[in-house]
């Protein structure tokens, strides 16, 4: 795991601890410098120095792991502090840095959802609830509550999203399409270029008659396209909730039904849409690819706080100064940050475009997300699926949906965000945490 120590960053347990009060362990020079330590930033720098390049990361907090981190608030209970569940992570990563050998260690998240009702029951009956997995019987039986034809319609369903994904995952794993490359320059350029076509055309061609219909669910409201497959609110409400979460949309805006697909493309353990736990929280994914970078030779500082860019007179990044006055220099600058903070306070504004720096300004970062950790003396016991003695059953594994029993409430919801109002019935995904 890793330590926190009076008089040291934070390193992996067994590796030696560099002084916070100095620089001691700090090089002048590197090949690469990585600004930041989140998830993605210890990633490139695993691969950067695998590949023989002298990297180090330079991190502004006292831990690692940007968004995927894991922290103690409150005494005793540890958080995800952002994000909660792992899928999105490519299997190569897994396999190039050997993440399993470094610690990581995952369970898989089954049931995926579960969504009890707001209501008083029927006939005498206790609330009803809906709870998905990977058992497409059980799933059936669930949905069955309440609409049988979309119980029979749930499989076709299911196997008409893998049947598009199975399509992108070409694109996944590629470079991004040279387009200067290929249209401008020598013969020998526009050749090089062309091969960073290759994913694209195996994606148009794994899609085949199914083009219209990936057409469709990039650029269509995910309303649209559940409603072509089912009736019943609860079902629509609970997977439209893959459409909405995290990003400032409703279900009826245009391009969510996109959002939706993305949250079916990841994969755990070999197995395609799955979702997991991490052990140690998310922090756990941080930490085992910290780890392997270190394995290879990089540096990882923390509490290292990153000044600004050295750009040298070709305007290429040289280097960074820290905000303490240290000047690090490389060939190489990764940011792990965003492109706002990136361009706008790392880099110096004369090396930049004023045409790049509008399009950086119109970057949208809005987002409706708002975190709550709450430690808890016991399990949640709920009306529509009551646990004796509170111990935990299946729907305690998986992520609990509350305000979610139709694609109205995400709707009205959504319009109070963007009119500056806390939603009255705001859409609560409930995560995980452990003592």
């Amino acid at each position: 795991m890793w330590t926190r120590r009076a008089r040291g960053t934070a390193t992996a347990a067994g590796k030696v601890t560099r002084s916070r009060s100095s620089n001691a362990g700090l090089k002048p020079h590197y090949d690469a410098l990585v600004i930041g330590g989140g998830h993605n930033g210890l990633v490139a720098a695993a691969y950067l120095q695998k590949g023989g390049l002298k990297t180090a990361v330079l991190e502004k907090r006292h831990v690692l792991g940007g968004a995927a981190v894991s922290e103690e608030i409150f005494p005793g209970f540890h958080f995800s502090r952002c994000s909660y569940l792992l899928s999105l992570l490519r299997p190569q990563i897994y396999k190039d840095l050997d993440l399993k050998k470094h610690g990581l260690k995952l369970y898989k998240r089954d049931p995926h959802a579960f969504t009890p009702m707001l209501e008083e029951g029927v006939s005498g009956a206790p609330p009803r609830s809906l709870t998905l997995g990977s058992d497409l019987a059980m799933n059936r039986q669930e949905i069955g509550k309440f609409s049988k034809k979309d119980a029979q319609a749930y499989p076709d369903f299911t196997a008409h999203l893998e049947k598009l994904v199975e399509a992108v995952y070409p694109l996944l794993d590629g470079p991004p399409v040279n387009i200067p490359g290929v249209t401008s320059g020598s013969l020998r350029t526009r050749l090089a270029a062309a091969k960073t076509l290759i994913p694209a055309v195996k994606f148009g061609l794994g899609l085949g008659k199914n083009i219209p219909d990936f057409y469709e669910i990039l650029t269509a409201p995910a309303t649209k396209f559940l409603n072509q497959w089912f009736e019943s609110e609860p079902l629509k409400a609970t997977l439209a909730t893959d459409a909405v979460i995290g990003a400032m949309t409703s279900p009826s805006t245009p391009g969510s039904g996109y959002v939706l697909l993305h949250h079916v493309m990841g994969e755990l353990e070999m197995e395609r849409g799955a979702w997991g736990y991490v052990e140690g929280g998310m922090g756990g994914v941080s930490q085992a690819i910290a780890r392997a970078a270190q394995s290879y030779g990089a540096d990882i500082f923390t509490e290292k706080d990153v000044g600004h860019v050295l750009v040298g007179s070709d305007q290429a990044a040289r280097g960074v100064v820290l905000k303490d006055g240290t000047e690090i220099h490389s060939q190489v600058v990764l940011s792990n940050a965003t492109a706002y903070v990136t361009f706008k306070h790392l880099t110096p504004k004369d090396a930049l475009s004023p045409e790049f720096i509008k399009a950086v300004d119109q970057i949208d970062y809005t987002s409706p997300v708002t975190k709550i950790n709450v430690a808890l003396d016991k399990l949640p016991n709920f009306l529509a699926r009551p646990t004796p003695d509170h111990k935990p059953g299946p729907h305690h594994q998986c992520s609990i949906h509350l305000n979610c029993e139709s694609i109205e409430v995400l709707e009205t919801a959504y319009k109070e965000a963007i009119n500056g109002r806390p939603s009255a019935s705001s859409f609560l995904p409930t995560g995980r945490c452990w003592k």
